[in-house]
């Protein structure tokens, strides 16, 4: 692109990679939360055949496509951690990106099949038997609450915990919900209450498992993410001493928790220096969370085959 265009690594000049942004360690969470969900998954599973329950059978189904989805999570967590390598240059990050669609689509297909059976259940009620089935559900929204603690301080930094923390108050609910219904039929002896319990149930989790969907979508179409306004940072750059103007410029996620900058900065003057780049890194950092920034310096756009930012 011609001499004196010079391309700048963030954090090749003293910027920190361990920000609070890094993913955080939730491999205990994980351990706990799966050994907790497949062990009620037994109990539950045994306790439907035992008692007749069908709803007991079928929520193991969903409790056992939950454990699979910790697992899911728990191996991205890991994955994003691994080092770069000459094949994967930025390392496996994105894999947290991958985990969080996985889920969404798991959670969905489970609330499909919860649907189904309800939708069922409906047209032709069965006797159920509401006090074991109270019990065992009982049980699981303690497991199941108890599983979504563990995640609830990363619920909002992390898309990839975001999931497997809707996934355990999915479940709570789900069981909060069968008490319920066990208790009206137990008083009232009308068994149609509990699928009807059951749609309302999926309803609330298919709006929340919707927002994950579309959030790891965007993600996984490197839009720029919801938290960083594309202007502002833009504005921020233009208006720095000797910039001229900025163009090829892009923001997007490197992982659920990282996120990436490319530009080109217009700068008649000549390169300023690395200890211009190393502020840039740093307010970028500050001001917007974006932790992995890379700055080129030119002299004329029109030199720069991509200074049309219709090119890409």
């Amino acid at each position: 692109m011609g001499d004196g265009h010079t391309h700048h690594h963030a954090h090749g000049h003293g910027h920190g990679h361990g920000h609070s942004h890094a993913p955080a360690d939730f491999g205990r969470a994980f351990a706990i939360g799966v050994v907790l969900n497949t062990g009620f998954v037994v109990v539950e599973a045994l306790a439907g055949f035992l008692y007749g329950s069908m709803a007991l059978i079928a929520d193991a189904g969903h409790n056992l496509s939950d454990v699979l989805s910790l697992l899911i999570a728990w191996g991205a967590s890991v994955l994003a951690k691994k080092p770069p390598s000459s094949r994967f240059t930025y390392g496996l990050k994105s894999s947290s990106i991958l985990a969080a669609m996985v889920n969404a689509a798991l959670l969905l297909m489970a609330l499909g099949a919860i649907t189904v059976e309800t939708a069922q259940r409906l047209f032709s009620p069965e006797p159920v038997e509401p006090g074991p089935i109270m019990i065992v559900a009982g049980i699981g929204i303690v497991i199941n609450t108890a599983t979504a603690l563990l995640f609830m301080r990363g619920r909002k930094g992390d898309l990839n915990i975001r999931g497997a923390y809707l996934h355990m108050m999915a479940d709570a609910a789900v069981s909060a919900g069968v008490v319920v219904a066990g208790m009206l039929i137990w008083l009232t002896g009308m068994n149609w209450i509990d699928p009807v319990t059951s749609l309302v149930i999926v309803a609330i989790i298919a709006a929340g498992t919707w927002g994950l969907l579309k959030d790891s979508v965007k993600m996984a179409l490197l839009a720029v993410p919801d938290a960083i306004d594309e202007n502002k940072v833009r504005a921020e750059l233009s208006e720095l001493p000797g910039v001229n103007g900025v163009h090829d410029l892009h923001i997007w996620p490197m992982s659920t928790t990282e996120t990436a900058l490319t530009a080109h900065l217009i700068m008649p003057g000549g390169h300023p220096g690395d200890a211009f780049l190393h502020d840039i890194t740093e307010r970028l950092h500050h001001r917007f969370g974006i932790e992995h920034a890379t700055i080129q310096i030119e002299h004329d756009a029109a030199a720069c085959a991509l200074h049309d930012d219709g090119v890409v």
